[in-house]
């Protein structure tokens, strides 16, 4: 099954995204954001709202190469899904390399394809999301979930 993938072109150094990745968070993924995510080992949590969250813990963390995220906890309580914890137990993996005058930025969510009942939902999140992490390395203005 094909996992959720998708790769960017970003005008942002693979340093810079390191960055936003795993020191960032709260200015393009969720503004409401606790714990800690710069080393292996840390744990934090983002929140879209009172029903949606997800609790990750950082299991790899290469400066400007590389960032593997393992969903320990996730709730996505909406009436539209009969599953929704399907984020447990799935890997996020964040792959950045530098070009001349640009950097690649490749997400891929392993676990979540399309025979994940979220999928649709997720992967558009997803799509929403990476677009703000672009803005804001490129602009220095994402645009986070906000409570």
């Amino acid at each position: 099954m094909d996992n959720y993938n998708t790769t960017i072109e970003l005008k942002a150094t693979a340093e810079k995204t390191y960055k936003a990745i795993a020191h960032q968070i709260p200015l393009w993924w969720s503004e409401l954001f606790i714990g800690e995510s710069a080393k292996m080992g840390d744990i934090f949590t983002v929140r879209f709202g009172d029903h949606i969250h997800k609790t990750i813990r950082i299991k790899e963390a290469i400066p400007h190469s590389r960032v593997i995220w393992s969903v320990e906890d996730s709730l996505i309580a909406i009436p539209e899904l009969k599953n929704q914890t399907e984020w447990i137990g799935t890997t996020v993996v964040w792959e950045m390399e530098q070009k001349e005058n640009s950097s690649l930025l490749q997400l891929t969510h392993v676990g979540l394809n399309p025979a994940v009942e979220c999928y649709t939902i997720c992967s558009g999140g997803w799509n929403q999301f990476i677009g703000s992490l672009k803005l804001f390395l490129e602009t220095g203005t994402g645009a986070p979930y906000k409570n």
